[in-house]
């Protein structure tokens, strides 16, 4: 019989867990199933299985498409005035002007 703490958290038995193969890590589900809840293993991640040349493969498609992101015409640069720094915007005001606070008036 399995008790819960007063954080919520359950252990599981270490037979059921010998049993079913569950490990410390495990991810388990707790399904509503009538008057009873029904526990079952996490779905995993369809990459974990794959071996290592599929996931370079997975991580090749990726950098092609980010490096075609970058140069679509979409990204096109902003162009810079004498003085301007990336972080500034022009909006008519200063960010100082907003914060009057510990400041002499």
């Amino acid at each position: 019989m399995a008790k819960v703490t007063s954080k919520l958290q359950l252990t599981v038995p270490k037979a059921i867990a010998h049993r079913y193969g569950i490990r410390p890590g495990d991810k388990l589900d707790f399904l509503p199933a009538g008057d009873s809840i029904r526990v079952v293993r996490a779905r995993v991640d369809k990459r974990q299985g794959l071996t290592i040349d599929q996931r370079l493969a997975l991580y090749d498609q990726a950098t092609k498409r980010l490096r075609q992101r970058e140069t679509s015409p979409d990204r096109a640069e902003i162009p810079a005035k004498p003085g301007w720094k990336p972080h500034e915007i022009e909006r008519g005001w200063r960010r100082e002007d907003l914060y009057t606070r510990g400041r002499p008036r």
